[in-house]
């Protein structure tokens, strides 16, 4: 079969009906289309034929022939320069797929009308088959506007980030474009059951490993059983979905019922995933339920004989409720992925999406009896993560252990069904609360029960958070986990804290309505904070704010409302962060065992190093994502930029002092704060430092009242975290945080059988994550003072631009309507039901 691709003739020996997303990728070796979804839905694979975008997953072969396809690599086009230069990207997995339908929108948009802006709207709806799970929208539109102004025509503007150019053009190198010779495609065999003891496993293939847990029982529908590997993804595909397993049912527990069949024994109990950073509480087991821990809880006794006196004399002042939230996902779009290498001399080499490029090759040396300069790991990009991709994980184990059975490279790729199922998700829960206020206003006693439902996994602490907001009242504070037989949560940005704060964030809304005073007025009298302080003033002044709608006031169909929410999130470093320079010619280079997710890592050691040795970033290249470097931090808990910035700037100085000569070669690291850290030895590489980073978000919806449906306008955030390295990546990733929690808030929730324990939500067009039509008008303010303490002046902030935004949603819900919502997501049936009570 003949294509013609990027104005170059090809010569295939495809099938007529494979998908043209593989015969790009396979036969050809472009990377720019991703097989993300492989359902037409997420338009990460798109591609123009004959000038018209087209999703290249869904496209036989034979469309293709004898018509001419252009791909990202084989674009020059202005909306890519501006894309680079509006950073409409994070990440970049999604991105060439963006610039293929965009370049087509702005020829069709400028031919008909000029060099003008189109408005918002016919730029979504052009772009509406396309999702990006970072949320890079904002910069997405601002780069089509542009473009459609003629503002990028001619040379190139400076970048944003420093490898805008290899992401748009879709030459950047993800795990999933990796292809070694020899390389052979591996896939897992998953369970059918939820609970089930494994009595055979016949594939019928010689390569085949073993993945079930030393007591051969599976706990949840989807479990890894094998992995089997073949010379192409078509036939091991179809080796995985012949293979024969032999259960032994066991009863499973899929509901919370006091009665439900136990999960684990209490042997197994001690294998139990963790649904947090590592660091699971401790607590005891009562069936499935596991708990309480109860630590941080502050005058307990106190804090519960206040509101026990408040309910008996019904004080109006005691706010209590129920809250719930759904399991949301992760489903980053580059999906898990490891392509595997044992070399002549037995070193292992590992291709691997990751947010922990040393800790994966930590892991593996223990895991496989290695000395740790015989794992190679290399994450040159990675296509999000959002704390799914810690260490090995299970496709990192079957590409190894396949690899080693068939003396040769494996590949393996999880499939979005996959991804959606037992890649990773933020466990749901159900909160009891009870707040109360005593008569001056002040907060008198705060009570939070937090039930996660973390699945098979325990640990999914949230209730502590709360010791961390609104002073030192009363406080009693205990999580339990609700073990049932599905797939396990896992840590996702800003463990625990969403569903915290989606309680605790609508009960003071509520206190504030019942003082009859200001919102954002009682939050800074209970604040201490004086960072967030400065953030409540700035939102106290927005004219969205001053002239918003008295609760419950509005009528008519479509109501307009105004809500807020405050947020924290801990400071968290990695103290034996490294940064290496070395002059070659004349260009400096840097390099550090980090990993960069999307958050712009490379940008910020390439900017420090630009300011310290006075040069242009053109002369800076910076290296990461090789375990072989010196240490570098993880990209969990927001803990990167503050870790490698003060490091490079420490070695910039060095290098500084010692000339920039050809060859010459220092190590910078990151020196302590002042008055140290709270953890002074750290835990797994991360240490506690002092202070916590600070949000206010300003949130105002349009909610139908006929179809109930809510509408996000416009979002105010406001976020205190110290200096500001690379302004608009930050900007960029506070606005993805705000997409991400409007997700949370109104449209993600995994769902499952509740006879069969199976994922039902297992393609994108069923897990619904916000697309560019769901993104509001946003503003972010920074607020850089308060951190002069800490080396560098700044903290993370990716967990604190996030964690809130689904309570400010509420309530700007309430606002429009009077109606409080207490479930999440806020479905259209819930709306419905819940204004008409």
């Amino acid at each position: 079969m003949k294509i013609m691709v990027n104005g170059v003739p090809h010569e295939t020996d495809a099938g007529r009906d494979d998908p043209v997303v593989d015969v790009l990728r396979d036969g050809l070796g472009l990377t720019g289309a991703k097989a993300a979804c492989r359902t037409g839905v997420c338009g990460a694979c798109t591609i123009a034929v004959d000038g018209t975008p087209q999703a290249s997953c869904l496209l036989p072969a034979a469309a293709v022939e004898g018509r001419a396809v252009t791909t990202a690599e084989g674009l020059d086009h202005p909306v890519q320069r501006a894309f680079a230069a509006h950073d409409g990207l994070q990440c970049g997995y999604c991105t060439p797929g963006f610039v293929v339908e965009a370049a087509a929108f702005v020829d069709a948009w400028r031919a008909e009308h000029g060099d003008v802006a189109p408005p918002r709207d016919r730029i979504a709806a052009a772009l509406a088959g396309h999702l990006c799970r970072c949320g890079a929208y904002g910069g997405i539109y601002a780069a089509v506007e542009a473009a459609c102004r003629g503002e990028h025509d001619g040379q190139a503007t400076a970048p944003a980030r420093v490898e805008a150019m290899e992401k748009i053009t879709g030459r950047a190198r993800y795990t999933t474009d990796v292809r070694l010779d020899g390389q052979l495609e591996g896939a897992i065999i998953r369970s059918t059951r939820a609970h089930a003891r494994i009595t055979s496993v016949e594939v019928g293939h010689a390569h085949v490993v073993d993945l079930l847990p030393p007591d051969r029982i599976v706990r949840y529908a989807g479990q890894p059983i094998a992995a089997v590997a073949a010379p192409t993804r078509q036939e091991v595909l179809a080796i995985a979905g012949a293979a024969r397993i032999g259960y032994e049912p066991l009863p499973a527990a899929l509901d919370d019922a006091p009665d439900a069949p136990p999960v684990y024994d209490e042997q197994s109990r001690k294998r139990a995933p963790s649904a947090s950073e590592g660091m699971t509480l401790p607590g005891g087991w009562n069936g499935n339920v596991r708990g309480p821990f109860s630590g941080a809880s502050r005058r307990s006794r106190t804090a519960v004989n206040r509101i026990e006196a408040a309910r008996r004399r019904a004080d109006p002042l005691l706010v209590t409720g129920t809250f719930s939230t759904a399991v949301q996902v992760h489903t980053p779009l580059e999906p898990h992925a490891c392509v595997a290498r044992w070399d002549e001399r037995g070193d292992l080499h590992l291709y691997l999406s990751t947010q922990t490029v040393a800790l994966a090759a930590e892991q593996a040396a223990k895991r496989w009896k290695l000395d740790a300069s015989r794992v190679h790991v290399v994450a040159d990009h990675v296509g999000g993560g959002f704390g799914a991709k810690a260490g090995i994980t299970v496709e990192a184990v079957a590409a190894v252990e396949l690899a080693r059975l068939c003396r040769a490279p494996v590949r393996v790729v999880l499939s979005r069904a996959e991804e959606l199922t037992d890649a990773g998700s933020r466990p749901g829960s159900r909160t009891r609360i009870a707040l109360l206020a005593g008569g001056g206003g002040e907060l008198s006693a705060l009570a939070m029960d937090m039930h996660g439902r973390g699945g098979v996994a325990i640990g999914s602490s949230a209730a502590l958070l709360a010791r961390l907001m609104y002073g030192t009242a009363p406080r009693r504070l205990r999580d339990f986990d609700i073990v049932t037989n599905e797939p396990p949560g896992t840590p996702f940005r800003g463990p625990g804290a969403p569903p915290m704060l989606w309680a605790l964030e609508q009960a003071v809304d509520e206190m504030a309505h019942r003082l009859d005073e200001d919102p954002i007025a009682l939050r800074r009298r209970w604040d201490g904070n004086p960072k967030r302080h400065a953030l409540y003033d700035w939102a106290a002044a927005l004219p969205a704010w001053r002239d918003r709608p008295r609760t419950g006031s509005r009528s008519g169909r479509f109501r307009r409302g105004v809500g807020v929410a405050a947020a924290n999130w801990v400071y968290l470093i990695a103290p034996a962060t490294k940064v290496e320079l070395e002059v070659e010619g004349d260009t400096v280079v840097a390099r550090t065992a980090t990993q960069d997710i999307g958050t712009g890592a490379r940008t910020v050691i390439a900017g420090v190093l630009a300011e310290e040795l006075g040069l242009p970033v053109n002369r800076i290249r910076v290296e990461i994502g090789r375990s072989g470097f010196v240490p570098g931090p993880p990209a969990l808990g927001s803990r990167t930029t503050a870790s490698v910035a003060p490091a490079a700037r420490d070695a910039a100085r060095l290098l500084r002092a010692q000339g920039l000569r050809p060859g010459t070669k220092v190590v910078g690291r990151r020196r302590g704060d002042r008055g140290g850290y709270l953890t002074p030895f750290p835990v797994n590489g991360m240490a506690l430092g002092r202070g916590f980073s600070g949000a206010v978000h300003v949130t105002e919806v349009e909610v139908d009242t006929r179809l109930g449906t809510i509408r996000p306008l416009r979002v105010w955030g406001g976020l205190a975290a110290g200096r500001i390295y690379a302004e608009r990546p930050a900007r960029n990733q506070c606005e993805g945080g705000i997409i991400q929690g409007i997700g949370y808030a109104l449209y993600e929730e995994r769902r499952t059988d509740p006879v069969t324990g199976t994922v039902l939500t297992a393609g994108l067009d069923d897990y619904r994550i916000p697309g560019i039509g769901d993104t509001p008008e946003m503003t972010i303010h920074f607020h850089q003072d308060g951190w002069e303490h800490v080396n560098g002046h700044g903290v993370g902030l990716g967990e604190v631009s996030t964690v809130g935004v689904a309570a400010s949603v509420a309530n700007a819900v309430h606002n429009a309507t009077g109606w409080r919502p207490h479930d999440l997501p806020i479905r259209p049936d819930r709306l419905l039901e819940g204004i008409s009570r």
